[in-house]
């Protein structure tokens, strides 16, 4: 017991990140409509195992794992449903469950005492689950105010199709890239997406000062 324990302990992170990986790229990799169907709700529920797993204290990730097994069995696992309703309470939760994610994953990279494979699997991780935020922050803009987005790849009342589209637009503001066929056309769509630019600079300036202050530490210390 005490060695599986160590070894999900040792590979959180990359266990985490290969999920993470899965759910944003697995319909690259299988057909379409299988993945939708059938891989990304067993992704999806894998990453959140592993995100469980991840966290470091041992209250909350029982709290996380008794909502999420009691989530699973009444909601199911995907976000949205085939009608396109969202259910407000499995949403929140998964949007605290990604923002505790974030927390977390920053929090150990920040106390890591040297760097290693898990301080730099570490450090992607927390970029990808910021997107992540990203997202649950542009759909709940959406969902509170209908019509907070448009563009060329925006389908109007379909928040099941345009969940997809939000996700694109979550990464591609968070790199800053803007290719501006998604804009935010209400302001606070426009001050969540100014949000979402902020986080990401603030997350790669605060990183490297992180790693670059662990490598001088460790030249002096030898």
């Amino acid at each position: 017991m005490k060695k599986l324990k160590g070894f999900l302990h040792d590979y959180r992170f990359e266990a985490f990140l290969i999920t993470l990986v899965f759910i944003l790229f697995g319909s690259l990799i299988f057909p379409s409509q299988l993945f939708e169907a059938h891989l990304f709700p067993v992704f999806f529920l894998l990453n959140i195992i592993a995100g469980i797993n991840l966290i470091s204290k041992k209250k909350l990730r029982f709290l996380f794992g008794v909502l999420f097994i009691i989530a699973a069995f009444i909601f199911g696992s995907s976000l949205v449903n085939k009608a396109s309703e969202v259910d407000y309470v499995r949403f929140a939760l998964y949007f605290l469950f990604y923002i505790v994610m974030g927390y977390e994953i920053i929090t150990q990279v920040w106390y890591a005492k040297k760097i290693n494979k898990d301080l730099i699997i570490g450090i992607v991780c927390g970029y990808i689950t910021l997107g992540l935020v990203g997202f649950f922050i542009f759909m709940a803009v959406e969902m509170a105010n209908p019509g907070s987005f448009g563009g060329a790849l925006f389908t109007e009342d379909n928040l099941l199709e345009n969940s997809d589209t939000l996700l694109y637009y979550s990464y591609i503001t968070l790199m800053t890239i803007g290719y501006g066929e998604i804009v935010p056309l209400t302001a606070i769509a426009q001050k969540a997406a100014i949000l979402l630019g902020l986080m990401g600079q603030f997350y790669l300036v605060i990183i490297t000062a992180i790693v670059v202050g662990k490598v001088i530490n460790k030249k002096y210390k030898n």
